[in-house]
């Protein structure tokens, strides 16, 4: 749960949050944010939008809708068309709407854009920042009272009354280099930090980061099919042993219209502040800073009133902390309060597993989860049964499951009934007496369920079920364990028709990395979108192999286990476990194949590197070759700082391995790719042509990471994809 007001939660198109799995390919890069579902205050209810405007939908009876906004209402005076509203914000006394439209994206979501103000009472509409750039409004949010919004446009932050429209900066020195009230690029994808102010509970002052990115040098991206004469984009990116860029807290009082730095209590800058809220008081800030290593983490506390700042928790770690955006769906915002505020929840790996902590403001923890399993993530912390709602699987990695505990500790028990196997979801609603459900699992997936907590009676069944067609091949979850005596969760579909005796061409699908998990009970597992036709019927095994250091509920051993050790430690895992499927008998090992996207890209090469006398062909998809090109936030988080151990980057690096390539490559970049930039396939490819070695490239143009932008982009993909394993990894049994 998040600390939050229901106003303040954005709600988008997709009204359902659909669980995404870690193993549906394509989203490979694995920082997507999930969108929020926004309840009715009294959690009876939630909002969608149709074609009559805005709707409330009745949570049990999906067929019972009451119009909350028509569609008329949207259309401003003079208009044509009502607006394209994204998402909106209802105010605290009920009587106006806060709405986001024609929206633009930045970096990876759509958070810029215009905002307006719908009375309710009147049925007026008034668009927000007028005299500012189109679109060009950020994170809007009501006071605490309701007469007034605050937002930011170009790194500015702004408070406008809604009783004149009159607004003023609270900030002016914003450039593209000073961010006020958002963040860098880098802050965005590896922290998921993005909406960067606070105002007070009592809505006296407002609380934002500030970066000064100005010595963090631009990227430069080249766009050479929009006009005559190719230009450059630049993008501020602060590359591995680079310093970040320096980042404070400061706060503004409204009534002395007057800013200030608070003391975050570092004597540098180069370190990060990746959470920051106020006390529940309104007397101080609360905040979490890390070292730039990522393994110190501290918690402050900072009293405005006398204006001092002073350290209540510190954590170390042999390897790195995570923030809050690793148990709480990417969203590392808000702070978990009970007790009235004298208290909040935390997470932490330190006992050997990541589990439940409370903290007081003196820095007083105690242990709420004290049973040997981690939490995945937690769903809902209900202060008026004073029980939190979190996921976990204690008996198999590749599930998840709702438990429950009482905030006083003890037992927790687990909520999703028994005989449910696979990956199951919860929205929790606002009241905490229902939930909207879904399951899935490698053979069955139910569409949205409603259930009653805690006792998981259902009160309204999934209207849609999916089943696979028995004549569909099934995915087949296996252990293995290598000569290293590491067991390897793996899953497997075999072709159809299979037989034992004859043997078959195997593609194996990785990540690799700490961001993602690719062995998953769900109902993508198994498939492959890129594929341009059966897999199993075209007689291959697909199959996915998890190694240390993925992000399985498996303990922080585990995980942490690949510290310093990316593309060296997962690479041999993943090679070990491919020897022992070997064994089996039913593989070509002749005809053995490998692909990945991202970091699973990063893996296919150095697999073709480090053991090219076990995959044959590869298809590697915006890979990182060389980790000094990638960022620093998370490429030093997981692997140090090169100025400490440069030789970890280079070993575990597949530039370093591209002379020892022997089988067949397909390398695949979007030449606008701003999160692993076309540099790494330049610099590899160079690499290839040095040691004559022959490759075959695809490149496409101004795209980004996900490669998805352009009309036929997926679907060109997918068929480049599907030849050259065709070609070079033929199908069938021999």
């Amino acid at each position: 749960m998040k600390s939050k007001t229901l106003e303040r939660i954005m709600f988008r198109k997709n009204t359902i949050v659909k669980t995404i799995a870690s193993a549906v390919l394509w989203l490979v890069a694995a920082h997507t944010t999930q969108a929020q579902l926004q309840w009715t205050p009294d959690g009876t209810g939630y909002y969608t939008f149709s074609e009559k405007g805005i709707d409330i939908v009745d949570a049990i009876n999906p067929n019972k809708r009451t119009t909350y906004l028509s569609a008329a209402a949207l259309r401003p005076a003079g208009a044509s068309r009502g607006l394209d509203v994204q998402s909106f914000q209802v105010s605290p006394d009920g009587n106006s709407l806060l709405l986001f439209a024609n929206t633009a994206r930045v970096w990876r979501e759509n958070t810029r854009g215009d905002y307006w103000i719908f009375e309710k009472t009147t049925k007026k509409l008034t668009q927000l920042g007028k005299g500012l750039p189109a679109s060009s409004l950020m994170f809007a949010k009501f006071s605490p009272d309701g007469t007034r919004v605050a937002y930011v446009s170009k790194h500015n932050i702004y408070i406008e009354k809604l009783k004149d429209n009159i607004s003023r900066p609270i900030t002016e020195d914003g450039t593209d280099r000073i961010i006020n009230g958002t963040f860098d690029w880098a802050y965005e994808e590896e922290f998921g930090t993005k909406d960067g102010f606070r105002w007070s509970p009592d809505g006296s002052k407002i609380a934002f980061w500030k970066q000064d990115a100005r010595s963090t040098r631009n990227f430069l991206m080249i766009n050479n099919t929009d006009s005559l004469y190719a230009f450059t984009i630049p993008v501020e990116y602060p590359k591995v042993g680079l310093p970040p860029s320096p980042t404070s807290i400061w706060v503004y009082d409204l009534a002395k219209q007057q800013t200030k730095e608070i003391d975050d209590l570092s004597t540098t800058k180069d370190g990060y502040i990746p959470r920051m809220e106020w006390l529940t008081d309104s007397r101080g800030l609360i905040f979490q800073t890390l070292n730039r290593k990522q393994n110190v983490s501290k918690i402050v506390v900072s009293d405005i009133q006398g204006e001092k700042s002073k350290v209540i928790h510190t954590e170390t770690d042999e390897a790195w902390i995570d923030i809050k955006s690793r148990w709480n769906d990417g969203d590392p915002a808000g702070w978990d309060w009970i007790n009235g505020g004298k208290e909040f929840i935390w997470v932490s790996e330190k006992g050997g597993w990541r589990q439940i902590y409370s903290i007081d403001l003196q820095g007083k923890e105690r242990l709420i989860t004290r049973e040997p399993f981690d939490i995945i993530q937690i769903d809902f912390i209900d202060p008026k049964s004073k029980a939190i709602y979190f996921s976990a699987s204690p008996e198999n990695a590749t599930q998840k499951h709702l438990y429950r505990i009482g905030l006083g500790g003890g037992k927790a028990t687990r909520v999703t009934p028994a005989e449910l196997k696979g990956t199951n979801a919860y929205q929790i609603s606002p009241n905490g007496k229902i939930a909207l459900f879904q399951t899935s699992s490698t053979s069955y997936r139910a569409g949205t369920a409603v259930v009653s907590l805690p006792e998981h009676k259902e009160l309204r069944a999934a209207q849609n079920i999916d089943k696979h067609a028995s004549n569909n091949a099934e995915t087949e979850f296996f252990q293995v364990t290598t000569e290293d005596g590491i067991t390897l969760d793996g899953w497997m579909v075999k072709p159809t028709n299979f037989d034992p005796s004859k043997k078959y061409p195997a593609v194996f699908y990785v990540y690799g990395e700490p961001a993602s998990q690719t062995v998953t009970d769900n109902f993508y597992t198994g498939k492959n979108r890129l594929y341009d036709g059966d897999m199993a019927a075209d007689g291959y095994i697909y199959i996915s192999l998890e190694n240390r250091g993925a992000p399985a509920p498996k303990g922080r051993e585990w995980r942490k286990s690949i510290y310093k050790n990316i593309g060296t430690l997962n690479i041999r895992d993943q090679a070990m476990g491919a020897k022992e499927v070997f064994k089996w008998g039913f593989v070509d090992t002749t005809r053995v194949a490998v692909w990945g996207w991202s970091g699973g890209g990063a893996s296919t090469l150095n697999l073709l590197g480090q053991y090219p006398e076990i995959y044959k062909t590869g298809i590697s998809i915006a890979p990182v070759t060389n980790q000094l090109l990638y960022d620093n936030i998370y490429q030093e988080r997981y692997m140090g700082l090169p100025q400490e151990n440069e030789e970890d980057f280079v070993k575990g690096s597949a530039l370093t391995y591209a002379k020892n390539v022997k089988g067949n490559l397909l390398l695949v970049h979007g030449t606008g790719d701003d999160n692993v930039h076309y540099q790494n396939a330049e610099v590899y490819i160079n690499e290839l042509i040095k040691y004559n070695i022959p490759f075959q490239m695809m490149s496409y143009p101004n795209r980004s990471h996900a490669i998805s932008e352009g009309k036929g982009t997926s679907k060109h993909l997918s068929l480049i994809y599907t030849r050259f394993l065709r070609e070079h990894c033929p199908p069938g049994a021999k």
